[in-house]
């Protein structure tokens, strides 16, 4: 099934403008979702909108109200709303262009893909696409999506360009606040080196698909297991580090073949899961007890 656009408009780059349209990048349809059951019944709850006094209201009487002290609302119909002749409803003028590593992460917020109309909108978008790939530059423009304007920052993404949506400064709280109480005490350069080489050892490509969300495959475990009437088996996770008093035993407990996952977890099902973890966890046991053998298990693993 062809992907429905979420929106459609134009780019423009000072005189040159183009139509495209933009489609979600994202996808939640194979999640698991919830629905609220009665437990007695088995049949799903409604939410209703009620008004106090009034009971029950259809959608086609409620309007939009800004609350203008308690109590007191200024209401809008959202004809009026439609009707606000604002020009980034409809075209995202690029105006700034910014180095490709010039924003922080904190404020992308959500990814949509873009692409060109079909006719002469495509020569346009692709000079437009390939100008940026080569000054290796974001631009950045507002636009209307969801009943409020962003800013919203382009870049090429393979044939096509990838629009994200940017929160704005006021939406982020400062971390300086929060990391306020963090002494900043000597760090032990014996200690640092091992961490260090725990890091380069776990290095490598970012490729999501090595990670598995274990709580999702977990959670559609037992639902296929109550819904085949057998029971479901479950068992304690233990808590990793709990127990940690001497930070540099662990790192070199680490280092020495305690922790040599270098990629991580491909999924499983939860019964080889949990006969893995218990391998795994009968096989460090004996690492904790001597360095030098642990130090031989992890020549071995290198060699391999």
């Amino acid at each position: 099934m062809a992907s429905r656009p979420y929106w459609k408009g134009h780019i423009r780059l000072s005189l040159v403008s183009f139509p495209v349209e933009l489609h979600t990048a994202t996808n939640t349809g194979g999640r698991i979702h919830f629905h609220q059951i009665h437990r007695d019944t088995g049949k799903r709850i409604k939410l209703q909108k009620t008004v106090p006094e009034v009971g029950v209201v259809e959608n086609d009487d409620i309007v939009k109200g800004y609350e203008v002290e308690k109590g007191s609302y200024i209401t809008l119909e959202q004809d009026e709303i439609d009707e606000l002749k604002v020009e980034t409803k409809h075209t995202i003028d690029l105006n700034r262009f910014v180095d490709v590593h010039a924003i922080d992460p904190l404020y992308y917020d959500k990814p949509y893909y873009v692409l060109p109309e079909e006719g002469v909108a495509q020569e346009a978008f692709l000079v437009v696409r390939q100008a940026l790939r080569e000054a290796k530059k974001i631009a950045l423009g507002q636009v209307v999506l969801s009943g409020r304007e962003h800013l919203v920052a382009i870049q090429p993404c393979g044939k096509g360009m990838l629009l994200e949506t940017l929160r704005t400064k006021d939406e982020l709280k400062k971390g300086s606040a929060l990391f306020a109480d963090i002494e900043e005490g000597t760090i032990d350069d014996d200690q640092l080196g091992l961490a260090r080489e725990l890091i380069d050892r776990k290095a490598g490509r970012f490729d999501p698909g090595n990670f598995v969300d274990h709580y999702e495959a977990m959670l559609r475990e037992l639902i296929e297991a109550k819904a085949e009437h057998r029971e479901v088996r479950t068992e304690e996770a233990e808590e990793q580090g709990a127990e940690v008093i001497d930070l540099m035993d662990a790192l070199k407990r680490s280092v020495g073949g305690g922790d040599d996952d270098a990629a991580p977890r491909k999924k499983t099902s939860g019964t080889k899961s949990r006969a893995k973890a218990k391998s795994s966890a009968s096989k460090r046991k004996p690492a904790a007890k001597s360095d030098g053998k642990s130090k031989a298990a992890g020549t071995k693993r290198k060699s391999a």
